[in-house]
């Protein structure tokens, strides 16, 4: 059984920083991008940071370039978000997901885990 499991949330002032982790299990990913989504109250699902197997290809939203950073620790099977320099428009439930390559999408992630909170105050 694949599974995918967000930590690391909780409640930040604006500037500060956050590490969410995502611990993966039940399957090889060599073959998938990884990454996460976070989604606002009313608001739609969004990308927003991608990695590839060897941490060679990362993307990133525009709206967190310079402040978010992905990376992985293969031999810990997971993937990390830094979050630095925290806005409260970065308030989001954050989802970890996985699709196959080449690129990850909402549409295309076919496993996904349950979300990790992340609010920042002013």
């Amino acid at each position: 059984q694949v599974q995918l499991v967000e930590s690391g949330g909780g409640l930040v002032q604006a500037g500060g920083s956050l590490r969410l982790s995502c611990t993966y299990s039940g399957r090889t990913f060599s073959a998938y991008i990884m990454g996460w989504f976070r989604q606002a109250p009313g608001k739609a699902r969004e990308f927003v940071a991608s990695i590839n197997w060897s941490g060679g290809a990362k993307r990133y939203a525009d709206s967190v370039k310079g402040r978010f950073t992905i990376s992985r620790d293969n031999a810990k099977n997971t993937v990390y978000l830094q979050l630095n320099s925290l806005k409260p428009e970065d308030t989001a439930v954050y989802y970890c997901a996985a699709a196959p390559l080449p690129v990850l999408t909402t549409s295309n992630a076919n496993y996904w885990g349950q979300g990790a909170q992340v609010t920042v105050s002013s």
